[in-house]
């Protein structure tokens, strides 16, 4: 026997009713869910806190901290005894000092956790930066040395003159054996020579 369904409850076959089932769809995003808790950004907590610990760490700091610390005992000290709110042992400074210093600790700390992870992130981004130096370098490296072995096999102006100049020395030398000439234009009697002609 089919259950009847009865305004968003199911009836059984004895006539009770059952609470309805949630079913959970996946093409839906999930309800928010209550939180207890106070929420807040985490970067910008982080700044803040950046901030505080740098003003901290400034001789500014430490200047207003002494003004406000000779403030309150010369108030404590010399005011009339209705107006002192905090007598000779000056437990309530000793109370603030503490509260200021818990505060601080943990904010510094807090600076000092984003500052490394800074570091470690610039650090990552300079030895990646080597690496690609290191490998261009190698590269130019090689081509420099392809190109120098290249350059060894070319034929330079200066080598292809020398071998003219030997040819040309070993023709003379060969038709003076002979006993014929063998450039009548560069005789005495044309001073010129060859080169002046061509020109």
């Amino acid at each position: 026997m089919v259950p009847e369904r009865e305004g968003g409850r199911e009836r059984g076959p004895a006539g009770a009713t059952a609470t309805p089932r949630r079913t959970l769809r996946l093409d839906q995003p999930r309800p928010p869910r209550r939180r207890f808790l106070p929420e807040w950004d985490p970067e910008a907590f982080g700044r803040l806190s950046e901030r505080i610990a740098r003003f901290l760490g400034t001789g500014r700091f430490i200047v207003w901290m002494t003004v406000v610390i000779v403030l309150w005992v010369l108030w404590n000290i010399a005011a009339p005894a209705a107006l002192r709110f905090d007598q000779y042992p000056f437990i309530f400074l000793t109370l603030m000092l503490s509260l200021q210093a818990s505060y601080a600790a943990p904010l510094i700390l807090l600076a000092q956790n984003r500052q490394d992870d800074r570091d470690r992130v610039n650090l990552e981004q300079d030895r990646k930066q080597n690496e690609r130096s290191i490998a261009d370098t190698e590269y130019l490296t090689r081509e420099v040395a392809a190109l120098r072995t290249g350059l060894g096999e070319v034929a330079t102006r200066d080598w292809i003159r020398s071998e003219l100049q030997d040819l040309l020395k070993e023709l003379e030398e060969r038709h003076r054996r002979d006993g014929r000439v063998v450039f009548p234009a560069e005789r005495a009697d044309h001073p010129g020579g060859r080169d002046a002609e061509d020109r």
